[in-house]
């Protein structure tokens, strides 16, 4: 995103700061540096809310173990849109704390956790689709689509079952343009989520709105496990188009997606870009204490 760029300049500022501030830091070679942290270490915290799973691997194994247990809980990707919602919209703010698995879904929340000195890999709600699809084929776990509109989930259902052996999809549910968290409809729809007897419901409604019901969700289901995955039903039908892999892998995701939607997309990253300094601002010291404490 072009708040990405921005944060490159900025987080290569903190690093001379951190290396000014602690001179008997040592930098660890290689990309495993969570072998090298402190056992008191913590995880990544922003605006009260922790990044708590490091990777796509242990998000897919964290998920699917609470769901063979039959636990109701949550999972939240962030980003810098998310952070802007966070200061602004408090049941949102207490949606994402309830969240059982935080993952970093935004490259400026990624370079963080390395300043931090626990490095987590991007994992976004795209990314966990396909391989929790896989797991909950292998072992039983029926899930539940919900969001975006009735054609797109049929697609979406039909391509999962496609390409997934055994994958048992149990309900859908495509809500109005004006669904709330806390409305007859939402009534409704809990009720068949909780009727169709799945253990996992993928949520496509987009934040904030999507987390917020998650969060409603962990109280009134019975052993299903709520997941914010936004666009991915979208991108499994083909009725959006991903990014392109290397523009994920480079930082250039935004670009792509401005020149496909720029009037709808230029205002979001104008309040991401201007949300970093006050990001970097509010987890140096957080950084800097993690920093001290390794050089002691």
């Amino acid at each position: 995103m072009i708040f990405d760029s921005l944060f490159f300049a900025a987080s290569a500022a903190s690093r001379c700061a951190l290396r000014s501030s602690v001179p008997r830091l040592h930098r660890h070679q290689g990309t495993d540096m969570s072998k090298t942290q402190a056992p008191h270490a913590k995880n990544l915290t922003v605006d009260g809310v922790t990044v708590n799973v490091s990777s796509l691997d242990e998000a897919v194994l964290s998920i699917v173990e609470a769901a063979e247990r039959g636990d109701n809980f949550s999972v939240c990707t962030l980003n810098l849109d998310h952070v802007v919602h966070l200061q602004q919209k408090p049941d949102f703010r207490a949606a994402y704390r309830r969240a059982r698995f935080v993952t970093a879904d935004g490259f400026p929340i990624v370079v963080l956790s390395h300043l931090l000195g626990k490095p987590i890999s991007r994992t976004t709600g795209a990314d966990l689709a396909a391989p929790l699809c896989e797991a909950a084929g292998k072992k039983g776990l029926p899930i539940f689509l919900f969001g975006s509109d009735r054609s797109t989930l049929d697609k979406t259902a039909a391509e999962l079952r496609k390409r997934y052996e055994g994958l048992q999809i149990v309900g859908t549910f495509a809500p109005g343009r004006n669904f709330e968290a806390y409305s007859a409809e939402a009534d409704t729809a809990i009720a068949q989520i909780r009727a169709s007897g799945a253990k996992l419901c993928f949520l496509a409604l987009g934040a904030p709105r999507q987390e917020v019901f998650a969060s409603r969700c962990i109280d009134e289901l019975d052993g299903t496990g709520c997941l914010c995955f936004g666009a991915a039903l979208d991108f499994i039908a083909g009725t959006q188009v991903r990014a392109p892999m290397f523009t994920q892998r480079t930082g250039l995701e935004w670009a792509w997606r401005m020149l496909r939607d720029p009037r709808r997309l230029a205002p979001r990253y104008a309040r991401c870009a201007a949300a970093v300094p006050r990001l970097i601002a509010s987890t140096l010291p957080q950084i800097l204490n993690a920093r001290m404490r390794k050089a002691a």
